[in-house]
């Protein structure tokens, strides 16, 4: 009997984190917004809030995890 090849699955913990871009950027959410909120000012609060691009030490390992090419 012939063997099927596994087929590879996208690990469901990355695709919830990290979302892909038109033009194939990867963003994330900024940590530092769950707790301890009273002594951080308004704007830091504010900015944490915004989504960031991946930096490129990662961007190998996100796109492996999320099974892009």
């Amino acid at each position: 009997m012939a063997r099927k090849a596994c087929k590879s699955k996208t690990r469901s913990s990355v695709a919830k984190r990290f979302k892909v871009t038109g033009t194939g950027k990867i963003l994330r959410r900024k940590q530092g917004k769950r707790h301890i909120l009273q002594k951080k000012n308004r704007k830091r609060k504010r900015m944490l809030g915004k989504a960031t691009l991946v930096s490129d030490a990662d961007i190998t390992n996100v796109k492996r995890n999320l099974l892009m090419k």
